[in-house]
């Protein structure tokens, strides 16, 4: 049996990232997707077209997406022929991370209808596009889900990946003190650890 993992980075991140848990995933082929979108009707278009073109002559495929990437994948291959997907630090909710940025701006939904685009002190542009795009979109998985999630996340408030995971039915894998981005060797261990946890499962065939 001939299975893909299609792991996707984060904001920042890059597909040599992959790299680092090809000896985890024994027995699986392990690429990494140099997605160019940057909002998600441009996600949704890339991200399905790379799968279709990359999924042939295999039997099994898998995703394994961090942050931004999670949310683009979630997105985009609902519906497709995902066997799984593994999920680090996911944006599950990109309305209510956009208005809790606009917040914290000081930037009401009205002020972004009428600039249109606004930039905040950092870095990242709040546009009204992107908003909009998004409303476009909901997110209805058709696989199944195990998600990691670092307890000290300053980004994605627990409660809406709590939320995520017993609405989707998905596993979820609080680590302490973890954070959002996952990069100490510390994070990383843990996260090597719940990844063979996961393809140990009972449920989980590896023949």
């Amino acid at each position: 049996m001939k299975r893909l993992v299609i792991y996707i980075h984060g904001m920042g991140g890059t597909p040599d990232e992959a790299k680092h848990y090809i000896p985890i995933f024994k027995g699986f082929d392990v690429i990494g997707f140099d997605y160019k979108a940057n909002a998600p009707k441009e996600a949704v278009i890339e991200f399905k077209s790379y799968l279709n073109g990359v999924s042939r002559g295999y039997d099994e495929v898998y995703i394994f997406a961090v942050s931004l990437g999670a949310y683009f994948s979630l997105i985009s291959f609902q519906g497709e022929d995902i066997k799984k997907a593994f999920l680090i630090s996911p944006v599950t909710d990109m309305e209510k991370l956009i208005l809790g940025m606009m917040r914290t701006e000081g930037v009401t939904e009205e002020e972004l209808k009428r600039r249109k685009t606004i930039p905040t002190r950092s870095g990242t542009e709040l546009s009204l596009d992107y908003l909009n795009d998004v409303h476009s979109y909901k997110i209805n998985p058709t696989f199944p889900i195990s998600v990691l999630y670092g307890e000290n996340d300053a980004l994605i408030p627990y409660e809406i990946i709590k939320q995520f995971a017993e609405r989707t039915g998905s596993t979820l894998t609080v680590m302490k003190n973890g954070e959002h981005w996952f990069h100490t060797d510390e994070q990383m261990k843990f996260v090597d650890g719940w990844l063979k946890n996961e393809l140990n499962d009972a449920a989980f065939d590896q023949n």
